[in-house]
């Protein structure tokens, strides 16, 4: 799929969750204007963006300002480009602005080389600002916390019906 989306500035980077705990489908969405892009990835991604994302704001100035609550809201329809694979992440000092690269999933063979290695990738690069990153990482760990709780003994999530705890045997 060649979708390819620039965004120099957004009005909202977030991420939310669709569906039960224990079988949620986690997105990303930038929105800019008219325009809005959704990439389905999985929880852990989501978690490691937001931990690398923290990782950079700490060795910087606190951000001034807050995104609005209902700016980290899903926009719907939540339509997927495509499947997060590759993550990049930076920052331009120049701008003052945290950079997020995502690129599409590639399908690979049992040698793990690309089924097709003519396709292209959908790709979504977008610019942040402090409080930006900073209001998606909080807004992560929400999202994240909002699922199955963890056991306290061997830390798997547990289902509403029960869980099967190898610790407790």
């Amino acid at each position: 799929m060649s979708v390819y989306f620039d965004f120099d500035e957004v009005d909202a980077f977030t991420v939310g969750a669709i569906g039960q705990p224990g079988a949620r489908v986690f997105y990303l969405q930038a929105r800019r204007g008219g325009t809005r892009v959704t990439v389905k990835c999985e929880k852990q991604q989501a978690s490691a963006i937001a931990d690398y994302l923290r990782r950079v704001l700490n060795d910087l100035p606190a951000p001034t300002s807050k995104p609005v609550a209902a700016a980290m809201e899903l926009a719907t329809p939540v339509d997927a480009a495509f499947i997060l694979g590759p993550v990049g992440l930076g920052y331009d000092r120049s701008n003052d602005m945290v950079l997020l690269q995502l690129e599409e999933v590639v399908d690979v063979n049992e040698e793990g080389e690309p089924v097709d290695p003519d396709a292209e990738r959908g790709h979504v690069r977008v610019f942040l600002t402090r409080s930006q990153a900073a209001a998606f990482c909080e807004h992560t760990d929400e999202v994240v916390a909002a699922g199955r709780p963890a056991c306290r003994w061997c830390t798997r999530p547990m289902d509403p019906d029960g869980h099967i705890c190898p610790r407790m045997n």
